[in-house]
């Protein structure tokens, strides 16, 4: 799993709404082949940001779950 935590890296929100951007302009073609691929490429990216931002999630609950089931109850 590729982490993206450097300076640069968009936010969730920031990475959905660009891959939705270029998932549009793909569906709409009117782009060269080079074009395409450098969407496809940037869109590919994109969803590895939310999948890691997604996955990292799904971690913190899943700890939150677990620590909460284990600590004692009055």
């Amino acid at each position: 799993m590729a982490e993206t935590t450097t300076a640069d890296a968009p936010s969730y929100e920031e990475a959905r709404d660009e891959l939705i951007d270029v998932v549009r302009r793909l569906e709409a073609g009117g782009t060269t082949l080079e074009q395409s691929l450098a969407l496809w490429e940037r869109g590919e990216a994109l969803a590895t940001i939310c999948q890691d931002f997604l996955d990292g999630a799904r971690t913190r609950l899943d700890e939150v779950m677990t620590k909460q089931t284990k600590e004692p109850r009055d």
